[in-house]
């Protein structure tokens, strides 16, 4: 099936400011972070990786005329993350919207698996979930706003052989999400989370065996894995004051046959 046109701007989060991590290279932080520029955000970007980091900022200002601010952050030290929201402050004035976009695969056997591989998928994948929303959740509870959007799986609900650390990381991405949501409400804030099956981008094809993407494609009912802007689109909805009663919620971004 073709992949559907790409979406023209609805001014979503005209006025808003957001912040995106792991938005370098062409994964779904980057889409989020052009699409959040394209429908009227501030947007600040975040990402461990400097040069690329830079890369980006610069794709998003050719693309859409507008330069995002940018922060280098490692998601695995709370250090780095309390600069990153203090950068975010100071840049933006404030911060109305927070997507928690980084994550960390692999395939390995659990026979196979050693503590760092575990460790390390998890630090990556949930704990800097955990540390991001410790850091930005005063500063939106303090202004009675804000909404923060989580990237989860598919994987949180399903198996896949070799995916063992990536899908409790996931999983637990979605009980955080859930959890702090309702810690969150009382203050006006909303948690919310997208659970991509398979969004196709560069990094993706070059860590994927060609084989395994063909086969996870063709379960999905269209066909064709998303674009990473489909997600980014959903992410956008979450983001956005369309979304104002849905709170602790977990959206599949998937066309799996049942």
């Amino acid at each position: 099936m073709m992949v559907p046109t790409y979406p023209k701007p609805r001014d979503l989060l005209k006025g808003k400011t957001v912040v995106v991590t792991a938005a370098a290279g062409t994964g779904i932080g980057f889409s989020a972070a052009k699409r959040a520029v394209e429908e009227g955000a501030t947007v600040l970007i975040s990402d461990f990786h400097e040069r690329r980091l830079g890369e980006a900022a610069d794709a998003i200002a050719e693309a859409t005329g507008t330069r995002p601010a940018a922060c280098v952050c490692d998601v695995t030290s709370q250090e780095h993350i309390d600069n990153l929201r203090d950068t975010a402050v100071a840049a933006l004035g404030h911060v109305d919207v927070l997507i928690n976009n980084a994550g960390l695969g692999g395939e390995v056997a659990v026979v196979d698996m050693t503590d760092a591989q575990w460790e390390r998928v998890l630090d990556v994948t949930l704990n800097s979930v955990f540390r991001m929303t410790r850091s930005f959740l005063p500063h939106m509870q303090d202004r009675k706003t804000g909404a923060i959007v989580n990237n989860a799986s598919v994987l949180g609900w399903r198996a896949q052989k070799g995916q063992a650390h990536y899908a409790a990381a996931k999983a637990g991405v979605m009980a955080f999400t859930r959890c702090s949501a309702v810690e969150a409400a009382e203050f006006g804030v909303r948690i919310n989370a997208v659970a991509p099956s398979i969004a196709m981008h560069a990094f993706l094809a070059k860590v994927t065996s060609e084989e395994l993407l063909e086969e996870l494609s063709a379960k999905e009912a269209f066909g064709r894995p998303a674009e990473v802007w489909e997600v980014a689109n959903v992410m956008l909805f979450l983001a956005s004051d369309l979304s104002s009663y849905m709170t602790g919620e977990i959206v599949a971004v998937s066309s799996q046959r049942a």
